[in-house]
């Protein structure tokens, strides 16, 4: 009798032992976080300026050239964030009024598409957008787009506001600092 109590109790101390080591690897490891990247460098406590809650981005009308209206979306980043790196045109962009998506065809990119630029606080960057000229374009005042660093897509969705006209041929510049 006093082997099987034993066996009893040792079973139950091995299952309440491992079952208080899971708990206490979940309370230290959200999950995902064991799969995702870091969003900032080991020893740097700031979060990233290039996560989309990170910054704050709006179009402003640009003086046009010749058959092209041009806007100029410019992303500034939160304070107390840690600066990144930015290269290339933005992708995937979205135009819409009110949320409301607006038709539009791709945006195809122009300019150097691997020049690395940093973005942070104090070091706001933009971006050009061409829309052909046209008797009517499609009023719009947001912008949802995909950023693109040197080593590849920045996770997430980012949005812009500001009043835009969007219609057939939109090129997107590369980002560049302001």
């Amino acid at each position: 009798m006093t082997t099987r109590l034993a066996r009893t109790i040792g079973r139950t101390t091995a299952t309440t032992t491992a079952a208080l080591a899971v708990a206490a690897a979940a309370v230290l490891v959200p999950a995902g976080v064991a799969s995702a990247a870091p969003a900032t460098p080991a020893g740097d406590p700031a979060p990233s300026a290039c996560r989309p809650a990170n910054q704050q981005a709006t179009i402003h009308p640009a003086p046009g050239s010749a058959g092209h209206r041009h806007y100029t979306v410019v992303l500034s980043a939160a304070p107390g964030t840690s600066p990144c790196l930015l290269s290339g045109s933005p992708s995937d962009l979205v135009f819409s009024l009110n949320g409301s998506p607006r038709a539009s065809e791709v945006a195809v990119p122009y300019g150097d598409q691997t020049r690395a630029v940093e973005f942070g606080p104090g070091e706001p960057v933009q971006f050009d957008v061409q829309v052909r000229d046209s008797a009517g374009p499609a009023p719009a005042n947001e912008l949802e787009f995909s950023l693109h660093g040197p080593g590849g897509d920045v996770p997430g969705g980012f949005l812009a506001r500001g009043p835009i006209g969007v219609d057939a041929g939109i090129q997107v510049g590369p980002v560049t600092e302001r």
